[in-house]
This record gives C-alpha cells, sequence and structure tokens, in this order.
C-alpha cells in the first residue's frame, strides 16, 4: 500500500488559489494518497510556528503555500526546513519536484484538472442542492446537508452558501426569524451536522435593508429597517446560536469568501472530532 502523505495548504487569502493548484497538481498523479490540511489568513509568524508544532507525522508532510510577503515566505520556509518538512512556493517547478519526491513519473498531461471526474460532478450535485435549499426552502431532507447557515435577513446566507456550492459543499440556510423558524432536525441535530450561525452590526444591517428594499423599489418596511427592531433580532438571533451552541460567524467586516473559509475551517474541525 503506498503511503498517504499529509499535504498542508498555506494562504494567506481565502486559500482558492492553492487549492485549484492543487487541484491541477495532484491530477498529474492518479496513485497520489493524501489528506488536505487547509490553513487560509495565515499572516503572521506565530500562525504558521503554531501550523508546524501540530503537525504529529513529519516524515509524510508536504506543505504548499501562497504567501505574498516575502519575509513570511522565508519564515515559512525556514522553519519547514527545521522540521525536515518539503515545502513549495507556487511559483517553483512543483510537478517535477513532486514527480521526484513521490517518484512517480509525471503524465504531463495539459488542463487535467478539467477532466470531468467524480469531484467535478460531486460540485455540480452541490450546487443543484443548495438551490434547492435556499432561504429555507426544501427542508425534508435538510439532514443531507454538509453545512447549514442560520442568519437574520441580510447576513449574505445565500451568496456564502453559493461559493460554498462552487466548492464542492452542500449548503441550506435557513432565514432566522424567531427559534420556531428552525427546522426541529437542525434543533436536535442528531448526525452532528456542521451549522453555522452568521452575525453582523445592526447599524450595518440597516443600510443593506434599506438598500435591498430600493433595489426592489418597494416602500420601506419601518419594522425591517427600524434600528431597535434590528438590535432586538440581531440580539434574539445570538440568544439562540449560544442555546444550541451552534458557532458563530460575525460578518460585519467580512467578505463572501472570508465568511465562507472560516466556515469551512470549522467543517474540517468538526469532521475531525467526529
Amino acid at each position: 500500500m503506498k503511503n498517504t502523505y499529509e499535504i498542508y495548504l498555506i494562504s494567506d487569502s481565502t486559500g482558492e488559489t492553492i487549492d485549484r493548484i492543487f487541484i491541477a497538481l495532484k491530477s498529474q498523479f492518479p496513485d497520489f494518497k493524501y489528506n488536505i490540511n487547509n490553513f487560509s489568513f495565515t499572516r503572521t509568524q506565530n500562525q504558521i510556528k503554531e501550523i508546524l508544532k501540530n503537525i504529529k507525522n513529519f516524515e509524510n508532510t508536504i506543505i504548499l503555500y501562497t504567501l505574498v510577503d516575502k519575509d513570511m515566505s522565508e519564515f515559512l520556509l525556514k522553519e519547514a526546513k527545521r522540521y525536515k518538512i518539503p515545502c513549495f512556493g507556487v511559483l517553483g517547478e512543483l510537478i517535477s519536484n513532486f514527480s521526484m519526491l513521490l517518484k512517480q513519473k509525471s503524465l504531463n498531461i495539459p488542463s487535467r484538472q478539467h477532466k470531468l471526474n467524480d469531484e467535478y460532478y460531486d460540485r455540480v450535485e452541490a450546487i443543484q442542492f443548495t438551490i434547492r435549499h435556499d432561504d429555507g426552502n426544501e427542508t425534508d431532507d435538510i439532514e443531507d446537508s454538509d453545512i447549514i447557515i442560520l442568519g437574520v435577513s441580510r447576513t449574505s446566507k445565500t451568496p456564502t452558501s453559493i461559493y460554498l456550492a462552487n466548492r464542492g459543499y452542500k449548503t441550506s440556510n435557513i432565514p432566522l426569524i424567531n427559534e420556531k423558524s428552525i427546522p426541529e432536525k437542525i434543533k436536535m441535530n442528531k448526525k452532528k451536522l456542521c451549522i453555522v450561525g452568521l452575525t453582523t452590526d445592526p447599524e450595518r444591517l440597516i443600510d443593506l435593508r434599506k438598500n435591498r428594499m430600493r433595489s426592489l423599489k418597494e416602500r420601506e418596511n419601518t419594522n425591517y429597517t427600524n434600528i431597535k427592531m434590528i438590535s432586538a433580532e440581531v440580539k434574539l438571533a445570538r440568544k439562540t446560536f449560544k442555546k444550541f451552541n451552534w458557532p458563530v460567524i460575525d460578518v460585519t467586516r467580512k467578505s463572501v469568501e472570508e465568511t465562507a473559509a472560516a466556515i469551512i475551517k470549522i467543517h474540517e474541525i468538526m469532521n475531525k472530532d467526529g
């Protein structure tokens, strides 16, 4: 049986670039067995130290990284060398390096990553599932979700769900009106699903809701854009998330990509714990 490698993908942003590069790279090695460990938004040397400190098997570990800051890149390379871990920046000659490291000859097939394989069809299925389960629709099979997002109106639930679907995660999102609006299957959560609450600053929420009303050319709903009502909504949502022990992400200053990256990290941690 061939070795299973622990692949560490380290990025100073969302990690999407390094993910795509690894997909292209692994497609050249059909017998390559691996586990993925993603670390996005890595921007300090302490974060790098923490990542390396928690690696259990140095012998079968490989690090790939996209770090814009030169000092960070040099620090990672120095630390990886100290642990004797192969470490490659994405601009290096990755395919030839992997060929030597894995003792496999590269297929050298251009655009092999675009082949219609299982991963492609899984991603299509995830997108279809997510569209069907947008905004609280079709909750009967909600337990088939990889990720479930809850939040009050205008907390970026739909765009975040679509982004996650494009990464291959079947995602359902539920508008949180009150506790009664939450499906019982989610409250019970017998399958230990990854459920995440989204929240935001009430002042920011007012602007988003007013813009939404203007875009729809509708008269302003005073309850929908009232600061006291919104503050109460947000407070109740946080209380609900705490009651069911669901992790919470504040999306006030986050892009959809950043929110999705944080949710993926939560999903990965839950899967490891499970």
